[in-house]
């Protein structure tokens, strides 16, 4: 694996602390800026409308532009977001400057996301991406917790802050250890790269990603208060269950990310069926702290099981628009973000409590396992398609796509 795929990592661990630590920091943002907690919810909705308008947008916008160079820049602009944000005087400039940062990481996720299969054979992809969401599971395991810690000791706005310091150090490992990628010979133009949305298997992988991701996070958006309020644990426990959904993360990306490639379909269903259980248990179970606990570790470990998988298919499918394909997965992982946290706060305005968002993210995870059984049955009936890839080298690559089960 080369070692630009780790740097890409590396910087993602700012990215996924960046996107997920208001979790964690829900209570004292509501507390300071006079809102309600579903409001302040919406702060993690604003984030990901940010990903789903600005993977597509930026990765057209940076078509033809040196991949090194648009890495820079957006690293930069996403360390910026972070500091007007910790700088916010009202909740109105927080949500703004988080729709900004999100433009920048969902720029990077899509560009860096291209760079990273570019440089792997393809059986490698779903090792590839493991790499990059490994740094999401480990801002899981460190970031978010450390937000959250922060939050709890020296307000939320140092969480911004520490945020941009790591996004600092990303851009200085960017400049120093990515390579100058080349151009292809054969430019990219759009038009080519817009033909992947005549493929209903597309459409159905954005379906799959969105429900999936957006089910967990349905809950995990308000783990917080679920722990404190109905689970009754003391709020200095929730960086340390924060910290354990992380764990969970690292361990399903490290084993999803391994198996992915050889039982693509067979990762996909199991770990979004695994995810529909647990976030049913959570439902019934959710005010006894031992099983909330344990069910957080477990939510983290089904969900990012599937992740490496979920990139690599969205790959497959759409292998003639690599950079395209990298803005349409890392759009619709925050369709899921974006719908997940609001369908929560609506279940939470219903009066239906903090427990009922684990309802209704299951329900989004089982719709996802029909779409899947779907994907995987028009699969097995259409023959190999031969797609021109459009890669980071000098010559562009012909490969064969077959089913994978």
């Amino acid at each position: 694996m080369p070692v630009a795929v780790y740097v890409l990592g590396l910087s993602v661990f700012a990215l996924g602390t960046s996107e997920f630590m208001l979790s964690g920091l829900l209570p004292p943002i509501a507390d300071d800026m006079g809102v309600s907690i579903p409001q302040a919810g919406l702060l993690i909705s604003a984030f990901a409308i940010g990903m789903v308008v600005g993977a597509p947008l930026l990765a057209v916008a940076t078509l033809r532009l040196p991949r090194r160079t648009t890495l820079i820049a957006l690293i930069s602009l996403f360390g910026l977001g972070q500091v007007a944000g910790a700088l916010a005087p009202s909740y109105e400039l927080l949500f703004a400057s988080r729709v900004v940062a999100a433009l920048a990481c969902a720029g990077f996720w899509a560009v860096g996301a291209a760079v990273a299969i570019a440089m792997v054979d393809k059986d490698q992809r779903a090792r590839a991406m493991a790499v990059m969401i490994g740094g999401l599971s480990i801002a899981n395991v460190l970031g978010v917790p450390a937000g959250a810690f922060l939050g709890e000791h020296l307000g939320w706005r140092s969480a911004f802050w520490s945020v941009g310091a790591a996004s600092a150090v990303a851009l200085v490992g960017i400049l120093a250890l990515i390579p100058r990628i080349p151009l292809p010979t054969e430019r990219p133009t759009l038009r080519r790269e817009l033909r992947i949305y005549g493929d209903r298997q597309v459409w159905l992988a954005i379906g799959i990603t969105a429900l999936a991701a957006g089910g967990v996070f349905c809950a995990f958006s308000y783990l917080s208060p679920l722990l404190t309020d109905v689970a009754g644990l003391d709020s200095k426990w929730v960086p340390w269950i924060l910290g354990l959904f992380g764990i969970g993360a690292l361990v399903g990306t490290t084993i999803g990310g391994r198996v992915a490639d050889a039982h693509l379909f067979g990762v996909m269903i199991w770990g979004i069926t695994a995810s529909t259980v647990f976030l049913a248990v959570l439902a019934l179970l959710a005010s006894a702290a031992a099983a909330a606990i344990a069910l957080s570790f477990l939510l983290g470990v089904s969900a990012f099981f599937t992740a490496p998988a979920l990139n690599a298919r969205m790959f497959n499918v759409a292998g003639a628009a690599p950079t395209l394909a990298g803005a349409t997965t890392t759009a619709a992982f925050n369709l899921g973000n974006t719908g997940g946290p609001w369908l929560g706060g609506t279940v939470i305005d219903a009066g239906l409590g903090f427990s009922a968002t684990a309802w209704a993210g299951a329900a989004m995870t089982l719709t996802a396992i029909a779409l899947t059984a779907l994907a995987l049955r028009l699969d097995r009936r259409t023959p190999p398609r031969t797609t021109r890839v459009i890669t980071g080298s000098t010559t562009p690559t012909t490969v064969e796509a077959p089913a994978t089960a």
